[in-house]
């Protein structure tokens, strides 16, 4: 069993004795913790909260944990019941709440479930926001209300297409270009919460084929639900089948979007934010950001667009920071995740795809012909396992004594560059290991970049 406590929440397999995996005991625990937080936070003499889940086979169980603990703290509740991680955070501002709680694992296996924590703008808490609320848990620091103190609960089961709305009254969604296309659309949605958005979305979009793969929200997930390659095949062939011009994939909670071309070829989880940036940057001149284990293309894309790109250290978190400092247009992560302020400052998969399709309808190209109007790139990942004792931080500062003559950045652990190719390395804040990002514009060039750095940390380690 496995339980891990972060800044921005707490994850874990399902089961297992308090303390060893998400058990009962941890979801209250850090429940009642995090009610604490908000109610010193608040101004309000009333809390509410916003709460939604994802459709992993646990959601039930733990929403009602959940429900009842922060009733029991004298919290209101306004239940979105199945919802996206967007929807969830779109809705704590449009009920003026004062936070929300999003339950769900994002692309972990079935077996994981998680609470993730929002502050009354929706956002996900900041680092010391969180490192207060585990405080509170490990203390017990909490007390329940009495009996005519406890909670409200409501449901309300428009969440969904209020997001929907917001998102069709954006001015660069082109809803008449997209149905002039008569785009033949497949999704796959992984059996969770994909399977009740996405078609919603597409049908207000005026596409009228969409082929659904996976959309029911039962949490059986049919394959891994990390939106990778290896484990996309099926609905490549289904678009190759079905003479498609686009597929959609999204992650349990709908944060991520791969894209999948009409010739079965994915478009790349880097491409996903480098493509949407481009269409947005063609109309609204500005800065955009991702994190330091991101492409350089959006860089390019930002630079020919005569905005500026600036890098942000890994965690949604640090990349929402960063663009409001830089006031970016666009940004996000090349996990296929897309932050729209103008939406909200969020990851958001349902707005990347009505972004990305009017960018397609647009430019009257197919999908495989817009891709190809990206620099190529390539993305060796890799990591080096450490014994405990190594002390992890010296390591990173050898290197980037090594490379000094090089650009380096050391926000988040160590990125080298070399003219347009990089190599990041960070440490694990979970387990004693060093992971290695390199990039160059072939694989093998991005392989042996990576090779060669990982040989010199193994020296360093034997030295």
């Amino acid at each position: 069993m496995t339980l891990i406590k972060s800044i921005s929440g707490i994850r874990g397999t399902i089961g297992g004795a308090p303390g060893e995996g998400l058990s009962p005991v941890d979801i209250v625990k850090f429940t009642a913790a995090f009610a604490t937080f908000i109610r010193r936070q608040s101004q309000h003499e009333r809390i509410r909260l916003v709460l939604g889940r994802d459709g992993r086979i646990s959601g039930e169980m733990v929403n009602s944990l959940v429900s009842g603990t922060l009733m029991g703290m004298g919290i209101d509740i306004i239940d979105g019941g199945l919802s996206t991680t967007p929807t969830v955070e779109m809705a704590v501002t449009d009920q003026k709440a004062d936070g929300g709680i999003i339950l769900t694992a994002s692309h972990n296996p079935a077996q994981w479930n998680a609470l993730k924590l929002l502050n009354h703008k929706g956002e996900f808490i900041s680092a010391e926001d969180g490192a207060e609320v585990l405080a509170l848990a490990e203390e017990n620091a909490f007390q329940f209300a009495d009996v005519h103190q406890l909670g409200r609960y409501s449901q309300n089961e428009t969440f969904i297409d209020d997001h929907i709305r917001h998102i069709l009254e954006l001015p660069l969604v082109r809803v008449e270009a997209i149905r002039k296309r008569h785009f033949k659309v497949v999704i796959d949605c992984v059996n969770s919460t994909g399977g009740l958005a996405l078609p919603k979305l597409l049908s207000a979009l005026g596409v009228e084929q969409v082929d659904e793969m996976y959309c029911e929200p039962n949490g059986n997930f049919p394959h891994n639900p990390e939106p990778l390659p290896e484990n996309l095949t099926e609905i490549s062939k289904r678009v190759l089948k079905i003479g498609a011009d686009v597929g959609f994939v999204v992650d349990p909670d709908v944060d991520r979007l791969a894209i999948v071309t009409e010739k079965g070829d994915m478009f790349g989880e880097e491409y996903t934010l480098v493509a949407v940036a481009d269409y947005v940057l063609t109309h609204l001149k500005g800065n955009t950001v991702s994190n330091l284990s991101s492409s350089r293309a959006l860089r390019d894309i930002t630079e020919q667009h005569g905005g500026n790109y600036f890098a942000a250290a890994v965690g949604e978190v640090n990349v929402v920071n960063t663009m409001k400092e830089v006031e970016a247009v666009i940004g996000g992560e090349g996990n296929g995740g897309v932050i729209y302020p103008e939406l909200h400052y969020g990851r958001d998969a349902l707005v990347g795809i009505a972004l990305f399709l009017s960018h397609l309808a647009k430019s009257e190209k197919t999908c495989s012909e817009l891709r190809q109007t990206y620099p190529n790139y390539y993305i060796s990942k890799n990591k080096i396992e450490l014994s405990p004792e190594l002390d992890v931080d010296r390591i990173l500062e050898i290197m980037a004594e090594q490379y000094k003559g090089q650009p380096i950045h050391t926000i988040d652990g160590v990125k080298i560059e070399f003219g347009k190719e990089w190599v990041h390395l960070r440490k694990s804040n979970t387990e004693p290991i060093i992971r290695i990002y390199a990039e160059s514009d072939s694989p093998v060039k991005a392989r042996d970049l990576a090779e060669k750095i990982m040989l010199q940390i193994k020296q360093i380690k034997s030295s």
